[in-house]
């Protein structure tokens, strides 16, 4: 078989291939048949392939195989780095560092480190001096940080000058999470002769910067898979049933409610464009899915979010609320649905989401909910993306908005939470990329916020002046409504009491009689102004019919000058009766 691991050339050590039969992984994938080889034999390798088909491995073989080798030469000391791999998120980073602890447990001589955000860098430090660490795999803000600031005085940049090979996983999402500049930076502190791995599931033009600049005379690698149906490339896996469905605005939540409802033996991922609102709905599954273990993850969560990760991993069941910070690279095992509630913020991102599923060959289902106002875009997904989505109907369901307003007026987390959420939908979606499909001026913003159980709209710029007919708001004062915790409604009452005015019921006619009085002053010194700038005007005005007559009569002056001296030149006065009259003008000057 030309895609057993024992066929490659050069060969894989004997440990390399137990380790494969162990894990189960009989064949190679065709980036892994294409890769490995190549980077064995001294290539840079930069690869395009579908998310799913088994890119950790087409740089984690060639990383394991280099550094046996190498072992076998030389002799490296506890912290000689030899090998970095650098991926976008920590999920993915910890995942990239399970898998080589697969083959690195038998291989004493190698040691694994991570250097990841989420913790103090201090402690990143002190655990890489103490257990060494000749493969770090790295978020490269948190890499960037330790070469440019040497915490506790560590000298990354002279510990790697011993370096082999370094890998950019999943590439284009690293410069769309702009972290061009950490990148740039790495690579002016590792030496020049490497070999490198670039690995991502899309081409961009960012991303061929990247390879002009960190890769020697690369060798390309792009590998398509073809729809049997359709005979067309695609950039999802084959074995990927791609769904859409068209739903109203008020009834996308109760169709998400009855979707799970039918699949709640199965394990699905739901993807939001806000953190808000993965917030608001995994609290909403919590209630109409009593059954159903529902976990949430975004970006804004810390230290936690990797146990909610490897939680949810070990799950045979289940439903994990996200954003795109689970998008890429990721792998969970036996997702059977992943659906996109909200539209990803762009094109290549609705590939990436569809990837958590149907991975390594499996079987996989994926469905988009779209506005009627956005059905446009699976004809843009076709021509963009080259993924073609299959119409899905869904079951007539009931009304659960109801259900979830009642809820709403008795616990103010979930008031508040369902207002952040349609707010920071509206925010996103006001910025989407595809404006022209999803543009903001064709949502019923009425239907839309029913469809999210708010009680009443919210007041936003994005709503100035828009029209909200289709909707009924709720006769609730929202200052009332409790939360159903008793300790933060007790603080929420504490703190009304404190805003609560202390002064008699008075005082507002007194405010008014205030603003009078000040407007009357304000109005008097109005007119006081008024007269000065008149009184200004006016005395201007005089200087200047006293500059006009004095130089009036200077001009009658010199006019009679004028005709005395031609009289005295023509002899008609002589020159004493010239001084005399010329000389009585003067006294009269004076």
């Amino acid at each position: 078989m030309a895609d057993c691991w024992w066929n490659l050339n050069p060969p894989l050590s004997e440990k390399t291939l137990e380790v494969l039969d162990e894990i189960g992984f009989k064949t190679m994938t065709p980036v892994q048949r294409v890769a490995i080889p190549l980077f064995l034999t001294n290539k840079d390798v930069a690869a395009e392939a579908v998310t799913g088909s088994g890119k950790t491995l087409a740089f984690v073989i060639p990383i394991i195989e280099i550094l046996v080798k190498q072992h076998k030469e030389r002799k490296w000391k506890l912290h000689d780095i030899l090998a970095i791999i650098v991926t976008p998120t920590r999920e993915l980073a910890i995942q990239i560092d399970e898998v080589l602890q697969l083959f690195t447990k038998q291989l004493s001589f190698l040691r694994q480190s991570l250097f990841i955000g989420g913790t103090n860098p201090r402690q990143v430090v002190r655990k890489f001096k103490k257990d060494g660490g000749n493969i770090i795999i790295a978020t490269p803000g948190r890499l960037d940080d330790i070469f440019c600031h040497k915490p506790d005085g560590l000298d990354l940049a002279a510990c790697a000058k011993t370096l082999e090979v370094l890998v950019f996983d999943e590439a284009d999402r690293l410069l769309d999470m702009g972290f061009e500049k950490s990148i740039n930076s790495i690579l002016g502190f590792l030496p020049k002769q490497r070999r490198t791995g670039l690995f991502s599931a899309t081409q961009t033009d960012e991303l061929e910067a990247l390879v002009r600049a960190g890769l020697r005379n690369p060798v390309r690698i792009t590998v398509k898979e073809k729809n049997s149906t359709t005979k067309v490339n695609q950039r999802t896996p084959v074995s990927l049933e791609n769904y859409y469905s068209v739903v109203l605005p008020e009834e996308k939540m109760s169709r998400l409610i009855a979707m799970l409802r039918k699949n709640k033996d199965k394990k699905v991922i739901i993807f939001f464009s806000t953190c808000a609102s993965v917030d608001y709905f995994t609290v909403l599954l919590k209630i109409f899915l009593k059954d159903t273990t529902a976990m949430s993850l975004h970006g804004k969560m810390k230290n936690k979010r990797y146990k909610i990760f490897d939680a949810f991993r070990k799950l045979p069941s289940g439903v994990l609320v996200c954003t795109d910070v689970m998008a890429r690279g990721v792998d969970i095992p036996e997702v059977h649905w992943v659906i996109q509630f909200d539209p990803p913020s762009n094109a290549s991102a609705f590939v990436h989401r569809c990837g958590r599923t149907a991975r390594l060959g499996k079987q996989g289902n994926a469905l988009l909910f779209l506005l009627p106002s956005e059905d446009s875009y699976v004809e843009f997904l076709a021509i963009n993306q080259k993924v073609v989505l299959q119409q899905y109907e869904l079951d007539e369901v009931s009304d659960v908005i109801p259900k979830l307003r009642k809820h709403a007026i008795k616990d103010r987390e979930i008031y508040e939470k369902g207002i952040r959420a349609f707010v920071s939908f509206i925010q996103s979606y006001s910025k989407h990329q595809c404006s022209l499909i999803f543009n903001l001026k064709e949502l019923d913003i009425g239907k839309l916020a029913y469809g999210y159980g708010l009680l009443h709209l919210p007041r936003m710029p994005e709503l100035k002046g828009r029209e909200t007919v289709n909707f009924d708001p709720v006769d609730v004062d929202p200052v009332s409504i409790p939360y159903k915790d008793k300790i933060r409604e007790k603080q929420r009452q504490l703190k009304l009491e404190q805003n609560k005015v202390e002064i008699p019921q008075t005082r507002r006619p007194k405010r008014k009689t205030e603003n009078e009085a000040w407007s009357k002053k304000k109005e008097k010194l109005k007119r006081k102004d008024l007269k000065k700038k008149l009184d200004k005007e006016n005395e201007i005005s005089r200087n200047k019919r006293k500059l006009n007559k004095l130089n009036e009569q200077e001009m009658d002056e010199l006019t009679k000058e004028a005709r005395l001296v031609k009289k005295l030149k023509s002899g008609k006065i002589t020159k004493v009766e010239f001084e005399r009259q010329v000389g009585d003008d003067d006294d009269k000057l004076e």
